[in-house]
């Protein structure tokens, strides 16, 4: 069986990317207010900090801070992951190694995880989640995706509204040809 070394700090802050498994059916945004109550379900019960998220049709990056003396983000994982599958009708398809196991086929099994090292780390981190929606094209500026932080951090002055501009302003060849 392959381990997975996971970066168990209490109290510490850490970036998440976590994956629906069919992406196509981007069950994320379709079903936004679920995913939010589960967010607040498990929270009432295991609390932590969102301090940045960004959900997109098929995956979000969040990034989250445990209590002090906490560092059990599984649990917590599993517990969203499992309230969301719950609420939503059996229509996914579902291999037969999941299905031997009685689990859905909404979710990816795995998670990225990383720890974050210090505030220039969080920025970075920050700005890749605020940013996501326009690197997967679904808008041309930060601003115009609802389903993200980036509006708490503009409300909070610590952005612009208009931070990293408006794609369809770029000129020029980016990247290889």
């Amino acid at each position: 069986m392959v381990t997975y070394r996971r970066n168990f700090i209490p109290g510490g802050s850490l970036f998440f990317t976590v994956n629906i498994e069919q992406r196509n059916l981007r069950l994320l945004t379709k079903h936004i207010a679920v995913l939010r109550k589960s967010f607040k379900v498990v929270r009432a019960t295991h609390p932590f900090a969102i301090d940045a998220i960004v959900i997109l049709p098929d995956h979000l990056h969040t990034i989250w801070t445990l209590p002090p003396g906490d560092a059990d983000f599984a649990l917590r994982w599993r517990l969203i992951k499992s309230c969301f599958s719950r609420s939503l009708p059996h229509e996914e398809y579902i291999s037969a190694s999941r299905a031997s196991k009685r689990e859905r086929g909404i979710w990816q099994r795995r998670y990225w995880e990383h720890t974050l090292r210090d505030e220039r780390d969080f920025a970075t981190h920050a700005d890749y989640i605020h940013y996501n929606p326009v690197k997967h094209g679904h808008v041309t500026r930060v601003a115009d995706w609802p389903y993200s932080s980036f509006h708490r951090f503009v409300a909070l002055g610590i952005c612009s509204a208009d931070w990293a501009g408006d794609i369809t302003s770029w000129h020029g060849e980016f990247g290889e040809p």
